[in-house]
């Protein structure tokens, strides 16, 4: 009675992990009869989806029931916990049952406890740009998974020029196996340059012109960022995680802290030598402008949750910004 739950925003991650699931659990010639694909928001929707899944599979193989964009982690009816329950208990052993949904599971529900209990929980989450190396522990591992060597400057180019969309990612390395079949030798910054173009702007780039208060190179990344399909909320939560590292930063230095590990741990790097280049962008800033910084980014995440329009209040955002750190 295998039961998976994924969670996260990083929908082409649990794609491929879906895929990857059925193409282990599923026989191709009876995937019409044994695979089923229900949105499951309602209660009516999930106990449907559940009535499926304790269904024993058509010929031979598995059965894959998927409830997709469940809200069974963030409110469950007792209705729905009662019918969970009895489902997971008495799930046939050939039948697998898959919940993905884009939010963390609320703990404190009995329905995220049962299915802690059941099932075997991912996450897939979009790995936040200001977090090189965790990106870049992600190309890593992708290039692995292809067989494909990069250099240690390979790997630096593809975190600029593709950062944490997954999607993209995996499309590129795919590309650059095909034109290194043959070779030994592991790909670098210079080969890999001439084949992968640069994605043109990063949030992390808008809040390193924001730090240097230049407004118009700030709202023209803005304008290209928004062009690209950038989502609102994501362009503020970047922000937020740069200006909230840039303010852990200063505020150790005020401390009188000098070690570096000490101030990578305070502020969630993953590298200390990071700590020598923040040191340096933090260096003309004070504490107080980057807590004003950060208030107006909580203002902008309100407002963006609120349906405010996304461009004009970006805008008025970033300018008031740029003004603070001038």
């Amino acid at each position: 009675m295998p039961t998976y739950f994924y969670w996260g925003d990083d929908e082409y991650q649990i794609i491929q992990a879906t895929k990857k699931l059925q193409n282990s659990s599923i026989e191709p010639m009876w995937r019409d009869f044994n695979f089923v694909k229900t949105i499951a928001v309602s209660d009516q929707q999930i106990i449907e989806g559940l009535n499926q899944a304790a269904t024993p599979p058509f010929g031979m193989g598995n059965r894959l029931t998927w409830l997709a964009d469940t809200s069974i982690t963030q409110r469950c009816s007792e209705i729905v916990l009662a019918e969970l329950e009895r489902t997971l208990a008495h799930l046939p052993p050939e039948s697998y049952l898959l919940f993905t949904a884009p939010n963390k599971p609320d703990g404190r529900l009995k329905s995220t406890k049962l299915l802690q209990k059941f099932a075997t929980i991912q996450e897939f989450s979009s790995i936040p740009a200001w977090k090189p190396e965790s990106i870049a522990q992600l190309v890593k591992s992708s290039a692995a998974d292809i067989g494909l060597q990069l250099t240690s400057d390979g790997v630096e180019l593809l975190v600029d020029s593709i950062g944490s969309d997954s999607r993209r990612l995996v499309m590129e390395l795919q590309k650059l196996q095909l034109w290194h079949h043959g070779q030994t030798k592991p790909l670098d910054a210079k080969a890999i340059a001439a084949l992968v173009p640069k994605n043109a702007h990063n949030s992390v780039q808008l809040a390193n012109a924001i730090r240097l208060g230049n407004v118009s190179m700030s709202l023209s990344l803005l304008a290209e960022l928004l062009r690209n399909n950038e989502a609102g909320l994501r362009i503020c939560a970047t922000l937020t995680g740069q200006f909230r590292t840039w303010l852990w930063v200063k505020l150790m230095q005020e401390a009188g802290e000098r070690d570096d590990k000490a101030i990578a741990d305070a502020a969630d790097l993953g590298n200390p030598k990071r700590v020598y280049f923040l040191k340096q962008e933090v260096q003309r800033l004070t504490s107080q402008k980057l807590i004003q910084a950060l208030a107006t980014l909580l203002r902008l995440e309100s407002g963006l949750k609120r349906g405010m329009d996304e461009m004009a209040t970006l805008q008025t955002a970033v300018i008031e910004l740029c003004n603070f750190m001038v």
